[in-house]
């Protein structure tokens, strides 16, 4: 995998659980029990990272990155896919997996982001 760091990129954002879906044959990044990452395949088993973006920054990378598609088998309009084996910088993926983090995070209850950010 190209983006060897995503892994650990993630595990280090509070409160963020790993797990693997075995029906998706995918592995997903939730906090407060909410995905934020999925990493998998698609159709044709290339590998893809899914995230959540803001809709209209996620429509911009998809017009300056033929290889970041709307969300695979996800909302097209907040969910973007990178294909794993593509051109993407570093920099642009980490800045999705950041967003894609502060607002699943942001949509959680007061109390719930309070637990996660107490148990740190």
């Amino acid at each position: 995998m190209k983006y060897d760091w995503v892994d650990g990129y993630c595990l280090a954002k509070t409160g963020t659980v790993r797990d693997y879906k075995v029906e998706w044959e995918a592995t997903r990044y939730l906090v407060g029990n909410k995905m934020f990452v999925m990493i998998g395949t698609n159709k044709e088993k290339k590998k893809i990272i899914t995230v959540k973006c803001e809709p209209i920054f996620g429509q911009s990378l998809r017009d300056q990155y033929s290889d970041i598609i709307p969300g695979y088998y996800m909302n097209k309009t907040h969910w973007n896919s990178v294909f794993l084996e593509g051109d993407v910088p570093d920099e642009i993926l980490k800045t999705m997996l950041d967003m894609s983090y502060d607002l699943v995070f942001k949509a959680l209850t007061q109390k719930q982001q309070k637990s996660i950010l107490e148990n740190e």
